[in-house]
């Protein structure tokens, strides 16, 4: 069975095959504009930021700053890298689209449902980029708040970690997905029928975004291994008890 390791690795072979290069160059250019603006940005304003979130921590808790800064710093470095992995998505997401449609055919030998030109293609996946912040946002926001609730956020690192995998998965599952008319319901549902096999490679890929600057020429391959992963695990139904039908 093919896990996520294997995925990335072999969708990683395909898009730096010759042929396939000419659908990753701009994605690479636009991860990379967006990851020197961050970086940048974050450079300047990391200890401010962190100095002023530690300026409201109530002084009955200074006894747990120890335990506190570091908690501050995880969450805040999550946040940083989830937005990096948000703006870069939306930027991307037709050039994504387009990559996941040629390695389908490729690698699978089974062309996309999807019958769109590549204009409305292109608009429709900007669309879906909404659709999927739209449901992202509020949760973020809700983790963001138990991360400041003194008890509940020490177990805030734990949670960003699963959401950010959550978040991957939909992000990179969902471009073949929308390239087979799946609606964005029924891709959750798909991802959910197969929890572990989401997850682990929702993980894998927030792993890769963590690693500076090879993240930028890793990030294509995870675009192709949610291709493979497409094929291999989501492409059948599940039925309402949660199994494949094959």
């Amino acid at each position: 069975m093919l896990n996520a390791f294997t995925a990335i690795a072999q969708g990683t072979r395909w898009v730096y095959r010759p042929g396939m290069r000419r659908y990753i160059f701009l994605p690479i250019v636009v991860n990379f504009l967006v990851y020197a603006t961050l970086l940048s940005v974050v450079w300047q304003r990391f200890e401010g930021w962190l100095g002023y979130w530690m300026s409201l921590v109530p002084s009955w808790l200074d006894w747990l700053a120890w335990l506190i800064w570091p908690l501050f710093f995880l969450c805040l470095v999550a946040v940083v890298f989830f937005t990096f992995t948000v703006v870069t998505n939306l930027i991307a997401a037709p050039f994504y689209g387009f990559l996941a449609a040629k390695v389908e055919v490729n690698a699978t030998g089974r062309e996309p449902l999807d019958d769109r030109g590549l204009a409305k293609t292109a608009i429709d996946a900007l669309g879906r980029e909404l659709v999927k912040l739209g449901y992202i946002l509020p949760r973020a926001m809700l983790l963001f708040v138990i991360s400041w609730i003194p008890g509940l956020n020490l177990f805030a690192p734990l949670l960003w970690a699963l959401f950010s995998a959550w978040v991957a998965a939909i992000t990179y599952l969902d471009y073949p997905m929308d390239n087979n008319k799946v609606t964005f319901a029924d891709m959750r549902r798909r991802l959910s029928s197969r929890w572990w096999h989401s997850v682990s490679y929702g993980g894998l890929v927030t792993l890769i975004t963590w690693i500076p600057l090879a993240n930028l020429f890793l990030l294509p391959g995870a675009v192709a291994g949610a291709v493979l992963m497409w094929d291999a695990h989501y492409r059948t139904e599940p039925t309402p008890s949660g199994a494949i039908v094959r």
